[in-house]
């Protein structure tokens, strides 16, 4: 932070820095997404900053006031509004920072390369879709018409088009559809122990139809051998326990299932991106989106490596090289970054590839994945589809 409490102190309001006495809170959005579009497209190399809590007089004295704690749990959440009104996205960060005894805030806007930024959609009656400010000096200005032409035309004339890129399955040639091998679910470490549990749960409710206590004590013991083996000896547990365990299965099966979906039984998926143009593209990321299905597992880190019967987490650099992988409801998200792409030469999305598992309930269907490649010198994302064959 030494960096961000030098700004506060030692920097004049300018380009590229910006001083606020107070929190923009809910109050002041509109005045916040403002200020954000106008860093965005200022003329600096590099981040920017708007520090909150300092006001500077007329002869430029610095006076520092406290922002209260409650800015900075996410109401009003700061990036979430940047990313609904502004395009294309900005990246934000908001730090808190301990300067004099005063607590202050920066917004850390990061370098942006793909200006012009406007308003997404309508905020106001005064601030609208299409909307673009640009700081100047110290003070937002509204871009005009021949101000965002000048920044589109710079904008295309150093880009590369979408055109040009290529992303698909690696081979001799680049695949857009990939077939995976498909396993049985039910034969997941939790799934196995749950049922077994089951079993027993439903042998002591049988009736005893008269018979002996004895009786039934060796039905259950025959019952625990078959499912549990002779070298296991007999545990005498109430259905009550047992249904407590058969609650705990998921939580202490986590790591052995993990094993079996993706290192016993998993699919590695890699991609590649090929740049058919004359230049670089330069600072590229990769985005995938897939549905989500109850059989279809993607891994959102690499399983522990497996010791007889102990598990070991990986090392810190193995896990780092692994892409990053959101797990919603309806949706994976999966994201990359690839630094640059040379012409005319395939490279490799992942540096590790994306452990999958599909279970056989998606035998003979497919899935669609989604694909968005940016960079900085892009004129538009590279989009497409590519196909997963069960």
């Amino acid at each position: 932070m030494n960096h961000l409490a030098k700004i506060a102190l030692s920097s004049t309001p300018s380009t590229g820095v910006q001083f606020r006495r107070q929190a923009y809170g809910r109050a002041g959005v509109q005045s916040f997404l403002r200020d954000v579009l106008a860093m965005a497209n200022a003329s600096v190399e590099g981040p920017r900053y708007i520090v909150v809590g300092v006001e500077i007089d007329a002869r430029g004295r610095k006076r520092m006031f406290s922002v209260d704690r409650s800015d900075f749990l996410g109401k009003p959440a700061y990036q979430a509004l940047a990313n609904e009104h502004i395009e294309p996205a900005v990246r934000i960060r908001y730090l808190r920072i301990g300067v004099d005894g005063e607590r202050l805030g920066v917004f850390e806007i990061g370098d942006c390369q793909d200006r012009p930024y406007m308003m997404r959609i309508d905020r106001s009656e005064t601030l609208r879709r299409g909307d673009a400010y640009i700081r100047i000096n110290d003070l937002p200005i509204k871009m005009g018409r021949r101000q965002l032409q000048a920044l589109f035309e710079n904008k295309f004339r150093d880009s590369v088009s979408a055109t040009n890129v290529e992303i698909g399955f690696p081979g001799d040639i680049i695949h857009k559809d990939h077939q995976m091998a498909t396993c049985d679910l039910e034969m997941l470490p939790s799934v196995v122990a749950s049922s077994k549990l089951k079993l027993l749960v439903e042998a002591k409710g049988r009736p005893n139809s008269g018979r002996s206590t004895g009786w039934t004590s060796t039905v259950l013991r025959l019952t625990f051998a078959r499912l549990f083996g002779t070298d296991r000896p007999y545990e005498e547990r109430t259905a009550a326990e047992l249904h407590a365990e058969m609650r705990q299965i998921e939580r202490r099966y986590r790591d052995h299932d993990d094993y079996f979906l993706f290192e016993e039984h998993a699919s590695e998926l890699q991609l590649v991106v090929y740049s058919q143009g004359e230049e670089s593209i330069k600072d590229a990321s990769l985005s995938l989106v897939l549905p989500n299905h109850d059989a279809f597992h993607v891994a959102t880190r690499l399983p522990k490596k497996r010791r007889r019967e102990a598990f070991t987490e990986r090392t810190s650099n193995e896990q780092a090289d692994y892409p990053a992988v959101s797990l919603g409801d309806d949706s994976i998200k999966i994201s990359a970054k690839l630094g640059d792409i040379p012409p005319g030469e395939p490279l490799t999305a992942f540096k590790v590839p994306l452990r999958i598992c599909v279970g056989s309930a998606l035998k003979g269907r497919r899935l669609g994945i989604q694909y968005s490649l940016l960079a900085h010198n892009l004129r538009a994302p590279a989009k497409g589809t590519l196909r997963l064959l069960f």
